[in-house]
């Protein structure tokens, strides 16, 4: 099928030119400027990235909303949210097969479609159940988008590039996040605001359904297939006129001459170089779940209220601005992943985000040591009595109720929250008073105490985000789309990335109560910890694999580990 572009891409081109740093390794380097449909081809896979970013971000302010439309109980919230983790877990699974089969483009042409019918379904919702089946349909989408857009990118970029290329698709997955933020505060006050966040990504489905009627297939999966004079008209279209078309067919080809005995988990597992390849893949997209990353998003909200921001609209907005610091932290680490390559990104990501952690963890211990008091302590109340806000806030059914100014306190106490407020006011008391509430004469505090040194915690925050957002936010699947072998790359991948969901989902679920076990502070040392486990252990296996042609990925990993680091 040919295909056209001729939009204008100009303003991400200077980004993604070659880098002068690239090294072939055997494949041709280029120094004439790609072909512009190269980009709109980077654009249109990349919406799927877009959509995967905004659906995760748009929920959480969406579920303030509907929570309160369809009375949801604090279980229907969960299973609302966490539905969607799980389906693109099962999803992933599937995709990765099924993109062996049938090739990347119809997975995520698929994955278009199947998002889009899932806005459809969420934005109209009358009910719950409805909703609960809208979210499941979006997450079968995200599954397979996510899946199929990494190893789609990293197969149809020149190997000089393919670093860039695919940390662009985190740059759409990070403002995707950045847009649900600024649609959650536009539609925070419209009645039935809900179905226009979830509603509207729709729009960016449709346009990538659209688009993906004119994307050519990956030329390795044609070459795979026996189809070589396609794969010659897409690189004809995506590469400069002065490359060596008919070399990298036949590095290709090379690669996958004995790809139709090679196929399966069992023939992964038996071959010692994609075993290890695929170890350190599921390490990396596990210790991007575990060092923290969506407990430092969910407490972006307790941290900012904390600094003294009560106000629901502004912290939503403050909310965005958290956001867009993940995004433009990404365009960090598509300046320096062909520069520093793979590995220092990832080890000094890891090291940042070790520090960060500390820095948030030390202050929460701080702020939970010099908590206000309690004046009135509740005898009423056997599971709120309490002698501070630290240890009533500690306790998911308690929150401190407190008069005055948060650096004034007059009168406080612990008080049992009320669940279908969704802890905004307490079951008995002052801050069961929603005239108090709404005056300002009272505050309930659910999950946060007043700190007048909350300002540390925040700085803690952006140091986070500025060292996790260039390496270990994209690092995990670029070097996933690109370290398999051609005849296991779709099947490693599709494990990797359901990892990844599995780590995702597990970390939800056991956050509150490791909260409750560990307290706040506990749980930002378990996760700082972690990062340590991850720095410790990458530095160690993970090799460096800028310039390396995929089709020489296997040879990398044959080789004695200590060779692989000497890039």
């Amino acid at each position: 099928m040919r295909w056209h572009c001729c939009a204008n891409m100009n303003a991400i081109v200077p980004l993604l030119s070659p880098s002068t740093d690239g090294r072939t390794m055997g494949e041709i380097s280029t120094t004439t400027s790609l072909p512009i449909a190269i980009y709109f081809l980077i654009l249109l896979s990349a919406i799927g990235g877009f959509l995967f970013g905004y659906d995760t971000g748009v929920v959480s302010g969406a579920m303030i909303l509907v929570r309160e439309d369809f009375k949801l109980s604090i279980e229907w919230h969960e299973l609302i949210v966490s539905a969607t983790i799980a389906a693109a877990m099962l999803a992933a699974l599937v995709a990765g097969p099924a993109s062996d089969r049938f090739g990347r483009r119809p997975v995520i042409l698929c994955a278009s479609l199947v998002f889009l019918a899932g806005a459809l379904v969420m934005g109209a919702a009358p009910e719950k159940v409805t909703l609960l089946v809208g979210r499941i349909i979006v997450g079968i989408g995200i599954g397979f988008a996510s899946m199929a857009v990494p190893v789609y990118l990293s197969e149809v970029s020149p190997v000089e590039m393919r670093g860039r290329i695919t940390v662009v698709n985190n740059i759409f997955i990070t403002g995707g996040q950045v847009i649900s933020a600024i649609v959650s505060g536009i539609f925070s006050e419209v009645a039935m605001g809900w179905r226009y966040m979830l509603g509207l990504a729709g729009l960016p489905a449709l346009l990538q359904l659209i688009g993906s009627a004119f994307m050519p297939e990956s030329p390795r999966w044609l070459i795979s297939q026996g189809r070589d004079p396609e794969a010659m008209q897409v690189l004809e279209k995506i590469r400069p006129k002065d490359a060596n078309l008919m070399n990298e067919i036949e590095l290709m080809k090379a690669a996958l001459a004995d790809d139709s005995k090679q196929r399966g988990l069992r023939e992964v597992l038996s071959s010692a170089p994609v075993r290890q390849a695929l170890l350190i893949g599921s390490l990396l997209q596990l210790f991007q779940q575990i060092s923290g990353i969506n407990t430092v998003m969910y407490y972006s909200a307790s941290i900012i209220t904390m600094a003294g921001i009560t106000d629901k609209s502004l912290a939503i907005w403050l909310s965005a601005a958290t956001s867009s610091m993940n995004f433009f932290g990404t365009f960090l680490g598509l300046w320096l992943v062909e520069r520093l390559g793979r590995r220092s990104l990832t080890l000094g990501s890891l090291l940042g985000t070790m520090l960060s952690l500390f820095v948030m963890a030390l202050t929460f211990q701080i702020a939970y040591i010099n908590s206000p008091r309690v004046n009135f302590p509740n005898s009423d109340s056997h599971e709120c009595f309490a002698d501070s806000c630290g240890v009533c806030t500690s306790k998911s059914s308690c929150g401190y109720c407190f008069m005055g100014d948060q650096n004034d306190i007059l009168n406080s106490t612990c008080l049992a929250t009320n669940e279908t407020s969704y802890n905004e006011m307490s079951m008995t008391g002052w801050c069961s008073n929603s005239t108090l509430l709404d005056d300002g004469q009272v505050t309930f505090a659910y999950d946060w105490c007043p700190y007048k040194y909350a300002w540390l915690c925040i700085m803690g925050l952006a140091l986070y985000l500025l060292c996790f957002s260039p390496g270990m936010g994209p690092m995990p699947w670029t070097v996933n789309s690109e370290i398999y072998p051609g005849w296991a790359r779709a099947t490693c991948t599709s494990i990797t990335t359901s990892i990844n969901w599995t780590a995702n989902l597990v970390v939800s679920l056991t956050f509150l109560t490791l909260t409750e076990l560990l307290l706040k502070h506990g749980v930002f040392y378990m996760y700082m910890g972690l990062a340590g486990l991850g720095l410790a252990i990458f530095f160690f296996l993970l090799p460096e694999t800028r310039g390396v042609p995929l089709e020489d990925m296997e040879n990398l990993f044959s080789r004695p580990l200590s060779s692989r680091f000497r890039r």
